[in-house]
C-alpha cells in the first residue's frame, strides 16, 4: 500500500470511526493545522523583512483592501461551516458530515471553505504590507491544497460517499462558480 492510500485510509478511518474519536481527531488535527499555519505566515512576515521586500500596498489602501478579502473570505469560510455544522460535522476533515452537503455555497462550488481561506489568505497579505505572503506563501498554499484535495480528499469521498459524490462532482465546480450559460 502506497503512502497515498495509507493517508486516504486514515481520512476513510478518521470520518467512520465513533464520534468520541472523531472528536478527539478534530482537536488534534485543530491545533496542529492551525499552529503550523500561524508558525508559516510568521516564516514568511520574516522573510519579507529579511529579504528587505517593499510594501506591497500602502496605509490605508492596505486596510482597505486587506479588510474587504479579510471579511469577504472569513463570511464564505464562516457560512460554509454552518452548513457543516448543520449536517453534524466539523470543518476538519478527520470529522467531516457522515453525508454529503449540497446546499447553501456548497450548491456552487464544492470547496467553499478553502475558497474562503484562500480569499483571506490574499487579505492578510496585503493587510500586512507582505510581498512573501501574497506571491509565494498564498499561492503554494492553493497549489497545496488543490493537489491534497484530488489526490487525497476525493477519492475518500468516493469511497464513503459513492455514487452521489461522483454525480455532485460532475455537476458543482471545485472553487470557482460557474458563470450561468445561455438555456441553463
Amino acid at each position: 500500500m502506497s503512502l497515498r492510500e495509507k493517508v486516504i485510509e486514515f481520512f476513510y478511518y478518521s470520518a467512520t470511526t465513533t464520534r468520541k474519536s472523531r472528536n478527539l481527531f478534530t482537536l488534534v488535527g485543530a491545533l496542529a493545522y492551525l499552529t503550523l499555519f500561524g508558525l508559516v505566515i510568521v516564516f514568511f512576515l520574516r522573510l519579507d523583512k529579511f529579504l528587505g521586500f517593499p510594501e506591497v500596498f500602502t496605509f490605508p489602501l492596505n486596510l482597505v483592501l486587506g479588510l474587504l478579502f479579510l471579511v469577504l473570505g472569513l463570511v464564505l469560510y464562516l457560512s460554509s461551516v454552518f452548513y457543516f455544522i448543520q449536517a453534524r460535522g466539523t470543518p476538519i476533515p478527520l470529522n467531516p458530515p457522515p453525508r454529503l452537503v449540497t446546499t447553501g455555497p456548497y450548491g456552487r462550488i464544492r470547496n467553499p471553505m478553502l475558497t474562503g481561506v484562500f480569499i483571506m489568505l490574499f487579505g492578510l497579505g496585503i493587510l500586512l504590507q507582505s510581498i512573501s505572503l501574497l506571491f509565494i506563501f498564498t499561492p503554494l498554499f492553493i497549489l497545496f491544497n488543490v493537489w491534497e484535495i484530488k489526490a487525497i480528499e476525493e477519492p475518500e469521498l468516493e469511497r464513503r460517499l459513492g455514487k452521489e459524490y461522483l454525480e455532485y462532482k460532475t455537476k458543482v465546480p471545485g472553487f470557482i462558480p460557474r458563470l450561468k450559460g445561455k438555456g441553463k
